[in-house]
């Protein structure tokens, strides 16, 4: 939708982007994209989860197992 239209016809590009995210283009190209306030939220949320690859978490675990103690002693 053109910023000019996004303007114009703000109410229904509201409603809209209850079903889809609506992108603005001004000059042929995405300059916005309007978001329902649960797409928001959602986006929010993954943003704020750690990214740690599950293998690493994986190797992480064994590695307490194996050597928890020997860890714990050289950090005394």
């Amino acid at each position: 939708m053109s910023a000019t239209d996004a303007k114009n016809k703000f109410g229904q590009v509201l409603e809209m982007a209850q079903a889809a995210p609506v992108h603005i283009q001004k000059n042929g190209r995405d300059v916005a994209v309007v978001l329902s306030a649960e797409q928001y939220a959602a986006l929010q949320q993954d943003s704020n989860a750690p990214r740690v690859n599950p293998l690493i978490v994986k190797l992480h675990g064994e590695s307490m197992k194996r050597w928890g103690k020997v860890y714990q002693a050289l950090a005394k």
